[in-house]
């Protein structure tokens, strides 16, 4: 399990969602609240964030050493600034190795999509390598199946929204994600209902998508955060809530939709799968 951030708006310093607040990023890594399949997140950290004037693809920095201890973190955080960025602290699934190619959040960049993504998951596939890891792996797209380079199950998810982008006619991002999302829930059911949990955020750094969505009760947590007094015309995901606001909980089987507006819509994902 995992710990996970995003943000939409007007430009900030990363450090102020990532270290400054009471219950920030850095603290929801080595004391979190809500977790509840492990004790801390000390496998790794990761932040991707979008030039604010430029198009480009998103910049990422990546770290497998928790993310308390990097002495560089402070200083990079407080000289970046971006309006959409995505930021995750790392419990690794037993298995599944610590190093940097299976370091969040992974990118699209060599693909040829129309728009630059970023993607975080927090969550797991039950014994994901004896399981889905090849299911999963042979439904996808050759150009897709070439882009997976580490191992986890976090990263074949993404395959499997990427594959939806690059199959279905023009789908808009949160449309894809509810394909994916389905799509893996049929399959684990096919293969001897193969318990899961998938609370993503994808963005195109234009508008967020994310999910809390497992294949049986509960969920991950997962809460948003619209117009906050201190982040006016901003939205925020976060996997717990970072300081006192008007943080809702996102439903279980559900998505948090943010456009490039602003605009939050929540969506039902998908009936549930199990009982």
């Amino acid at each position: 399990m995992c710990r996970l951030l995003g943000y939409l708006g007007s430009p900030i310093q990363l450090d102020q969602l990532l270290t400054q607040p009471q219950h920030s990023l850095v603290v929801q890594a080595y004391q979190p609240k809500e977790m509840e399949s492990a004790l801390m997140n000390a496998d790794g950290f990761g932040v991707g964030w979008y030039h604010p004037q430029k198009a480009a693809f998103p910049y990422l920095y990546k770290q497998t050493m928790p993310i308390w201890s990097d002495i560089n973190l402070p200083q990079i955080s407080r000289y970046v600034e971006s309006g959409c960025w995505l930021g995750y602290v790392r419990s690794a699934t037993p298995g599944l190795a610590v190093d940097l190619s299976n370091c969040q959040p992974f990118t699209s960049e060599g693909l040829s999509l129309s728009h630059p993504l970023l993607f975080t998951h927090n969550g797991y596939i039950d014994q994901f390598r004896k399981t889905l890891y090849r299911p999963l792996r042979l439904t996808l797209k050759d150009d897709v199946y070439l882009h997976i380079h580490g191992t986890t199950d976090s990263e074949h998810i993404f395959g499997l929204i990427l594959h939806q982008l690059y199959t279905q006619p023009k789908p808009t991002l949160a449309e894809a994600v509810q394909s994916a999302l389905t799509q893996l829930a049929e399959i684990a059911k096919a293969e001897g209902d193969i318990y899961f949990c998938a609370n993503v955020i994808l963005t195109d750094g234009q508008q967020l998508v994310a999910s809390r969505f497992a294949s049986r009760s509960p969920a991950p947590s997962l809460y948003w955060l619209e117009n906050d007094p201190n982040y006016p015309e901003a939205v925020i995901i976060a996997s717990e809530p970072l300081f006192e606001g008007n943080w809702k909980r996102c439903p279980e089987q559900s998505m948090i939709c943010v456009g490039e507006d602003g605009t939050v819509n929540l969506n039902e994902v998908a009936p549930r799968c199990y009982s």
